[in-house]
């Protein structure tokens, strides 16, 4: 088919002059990246239901192959099915009740041309046979892929990543968040003197006479695809149970063999993470298929109900705290981080790659909650504001739907940021608990839109919000508090912002605690006595500019 490419300029008047705006957020997308990010019609006509994956890893070939089976249920007929696997992965055959089928590729895409007549509200299923050398990623989690390595004793040691560049790198799928798999089952052949662990909990283990071992794995709950993974190694396992707001929940750490009394000790942090967590967000999403963690030659990832782990047994990420205050090296920012995912990602999943933010959003902001849970309010406040020293304000943190196109890496402590501000604006802390345990709630095991969860916060804490999500959700300013400061009066304004941006904001007038109710026009406030200072309650995320130079 014919290569098309559309170029997208956002432009965010204010920010910079146009001609720099214009170097900054110009992308160009191919007609691959439509093809990925849309809901096509070939996509449209099914619902998936299952995938039982099974397939045998060979090290030393550094090769996956085997097979999909797909099943799925019709909504309206059709003859045509969209399936993607990215080079150089091949498909090599498919079928349906036994019966041979047609496909074509296009790029990433394979087109399957049925037979059987598709009659809605019907399931059915297909089997896919492929194979090949997947991409080996040189950048893991960051960069997708397989990662072949060894372990100290020369044991193979290999791991899946695929956010970002799909699931689709390793394995034929439906390679689109919107749609998720009600239940997987994992079926995967390795060398017999390795382990593979991989989604949800261990069904069984066997010894094949070619001297493999296969190991089959069940996720009885919907999983995106991203979450997906295998984790191949010479591993030990270990467990406890956690007495959880639903009952016992099983927890399973599978690491490395000379790892395994370090990670006896330091994997007690998975329960002060559960703790927090289920304080604030509300039950594990995932007890049917337990809690894992897993050693990993990278430093770690939210795959579901399988969390991968390879943060060197010690707080901080990668030794370094990413506050700058110190806050950040009293817990391991993996357990915490990507464990969090299981509820914001895992269960609350984005249903286009532009809504990205609302995983990384809310667990960037629950480190600073793990840390209020365990340590206190103000050591949470002063990790959250720390993290700002991250942020570039460099494109919003939501993307563009339908291209696979998320925002920018901010999503992560700008997001934190608003979040936190938001909890401001929302006053009270245990409403502000309700809210995010309410979106859990609400939005439990779904795909969502950056709207559903706007609107659902919006109704939850009677605010009016659209304005502030318009602010930090899809604009790169910053909010700027402008004031000049008379005799016996205060004016001030916001500006910087989005048409029609309004937000109350705590202030100090000369130490006093004063709340101002601000909007894009100027207002006054008659004071008793001159005024000599104001300070802005450094919990939002403004900044301020005193136009009389005071």
């Amino acid at each position: 088919m014919k290569r098309t490419s559309i170029a997208v300029i956002m432009m965010i008047a204010g920010l910079m002059p146009a001609a720099s705006s214009i170097a900054q957020f110009q992308r160009t997308f191919t007609r691959q990246d439509t093809l990925r990010g849309t809901i096509t019609p070939e996509r449209a006509w099914w619902d998936l239901t299952y995938y039982h994956l099974d397939i045998r890893v060979d090290p030393e070939a550094k090769t996956i192959s085997g097979s999909n089976t797909v099943r799925y249920r019709v909504h309206t007929p059709a003859r045509v099915m969209q399936l993607d696997l990215q080079p150089p992965m091949e498909i090599s055959g498919v079928t349906q009740d036994g019966t041979p089928l047609g496909y074509e590729r296009d790029g990433n895409v394979y087109y399957i041309t049925l037979v059987k007549q598709q009659v809605p509200g019907e399931y059915n299923e297909l089997l896919v046979r492929y194979g090949g050398e997947p991409q080996v990623s040189r950048r893991p989690p960051w960069q997708g892929g397989i990662t072949w390595q060894k372990d100290a004793n020369g044991n193979d040691f290999i791991a899946s990543t695929c956010q970002g560049d799909g699931a689709s790198l390793w394995w034929p799928c439906k390679d689109h968040p919107a749609d998720e798999p009600d239940s997987m089952l994992m079926t995967i052949t390795v060398p017999g003197h390795l382990t593979d662990v991989s989604n949800g909990r261990l069904r069984s283990t066997v010894e094949n006479s070619d001297g493999t071992k296969t190991f089959t794995w069940f996720v009885s709950n919907p999983i995106n695809h991203y979450g997906v993974n295998i984790n191949i190694g010479d591993y030990v396992h270990f467990g406890d149970v956690y007495q959880g707001e639903k009952g016992p929940l099983d927890c399973d750490y599978w690491v490395l063999r000379d790892n395994l009394e370090k990670a006896k000790v330091h994997f007690r942090e998975a329960h002060r993470m559960l703790a927090a967590f289920e304080y604030w967000f509300g039950p594990y999403p995932f007890y049917e298929d337990g809690y894992k963690l897993v050693e990993v030659p990278y430093t770690g990832m939210e795959h579901q109900s399988s969390v991968t782990y390879g943060n060197g047994y010690a707080n901080g990420y990668n030794g370094n705290d990413v506050s700058h205050t110190g806050l950040g090296m009293l817990f391991d920012f993996i357990i915490v981080h990507e464990s969090g995912h299981e509820w914001f990602a895992n269960s609350i999943s984005n249903a286009d790659a532009a809504y990205m933010w609302i995983h990384e959003a809310f667990i960037a902001y629950s480190e600073n909650l793990f840390l209020n849970y365990h340590y206190g309010k103000k050591e949470s406040a002063e990790y959250v504001i720390g993290t700002r020293q991250n942020i570039r304000n460099d494109r919003p943190i939501e993307g563009i739907p339908g291209l696979n196109y998320p925002g920018s890496g901010d999503m992560y402590y700008k997001g934190a940021n608003m979040l936190h501000t938001l909890r401001q604006l929302v006053g009270d802390d245990e409403k502000w608990r309700s809210i995010l345990r309410g979106l859990n709630s609400r939005f439990y095991h779904q795909t969502v839109t950056s709207g559903q969860i706007e609107t659902a916060i919006a109704e939850m804490s009677g605010l009016n919000l659209k304005g502030f999500f318009d602010q930090y959700v899809r604009d790169v300013r910053i909010p700027v508090l402008e004031y000049m400061i008379g005799e016996k009066e205060l004016s001030y304004r916001w500006n910087n912002t989005v048409r029609g941006f309004a937000m109350p904001v705590e202030v100090l007038l000369d130490g006093e605690p004063v709340t101002l109710n601000v909007s894009g026009r100027w207002q006054r406030l008659q004071l008793e006595n001159p005024l000599t200072r104001l300070t802005v309650d450094p919990d939002y995320y403004i900044a301020s500019f005193n136009l009389t130079g005071k």
